[in-house]
């Protein structure tokens, strides 16, 4: 096994991290988690990430022997720099760039830059995150340049080889359904409706044909238009 079969994917509990996640075990020997507490509103993907972790080593025996440790990195201080509205109480709107308020400045960023100090640590050479073009809000740090950019500076600044994988930058939310069915069947989709938290305003109570959250919230809007337009499209699964 060589340092590029180790994954370290970052992990924060909801739909897109599952999938990656689900992705990496597929093709790798071994995979670690990683989730970052940086002062988000709510705590419950923090929750929620774990329950996540627990029901994919029980659902999916082969990936539980490829499943390693679970990181957990504190990153409080950086949250109370953002003034964002995913790290304190105010209401989403678009700021004067044009950028919803949700966005975090440099959050991605940073946390490949901890995710990378911990894989040479720990001997793994890929880093999985769940960023994507396609269905986004515009965040400059989910564009595949900008992680290029950083694969390359984190490369030169360790002496390291690491590749930062992005399995969704070009999918759809609906492509995303269709590839998390594709590797894990209705199973996967079953834990990802029950268990993953996306809301940004951290609802866990109401239950709709999507999974949880409140329904309206920019994160909540996008995911229900990937499930509708996934089932309406026939429930296709997407190969990995």
């Amino acid at each position: 096994m060589t340092h590029h079969d180790r994954a370290l994917v970052l992990f924060s509990g909801g739909q897109d991290s599952a999938a990656c996640l689900a992705w990496a075990l597929d093709r790798y020997a071994h995979v670690e988690t990683v989730g970052f507490d940086y002062g988000q509103r709510h705590g419950v993907e923090m929750v929620q990430r774990t329950r996540v972790l627990d029901q994919v080593r029980s659902g999916f025996p082969a990936w539980a022997e490829r499943l390693g440790a679970d990181h957990r990195l504190d990153l409080t201080a950086f949250g109370t720099i953002g003034q964002t509205a995913l790290t304190s109480e105010r209401a989403f709107e678009m700021d004067a760039r044009g950028l919803p308020n949700t966005f975090v400045p440099g959050r991605n960023l940073v946390f490949l830059t901890w995710a990378a100090a911990l894989a040479d640590r720990r001997g793994l050479g890929r880093l999985v995150g769940g960023m994507c073009e396609t269905d986004f809000s515009g965040y400059p740090d989910c564009r595949r340049r900008t992680l290029d950019a950083l694969q390359n500076a984190l490369n030169l600044g360790m002496d390291r080889d690491f590749v930062i994988d992005t399995p969704l930058m070009h999918l759809t939310k609906a492509q995303t359904w269709a590839l998390t069915y594709g590797l894990g069947g209705q199973a996967l989709v079953d834990i990802t409706l029950e268990d993953t938290h996306t809301c940004y305003a951290g609802e866990r109570g109401d239950r709709h044909d999507w999974g949880y959250g409140c329904g309206v919230c920019p994160a909540c809007d996008l995911r229900a238009r990937g499930w509708r337009e996934w089932e309406a499209a026939g429930r296709p699964a997407l190969s990995p």
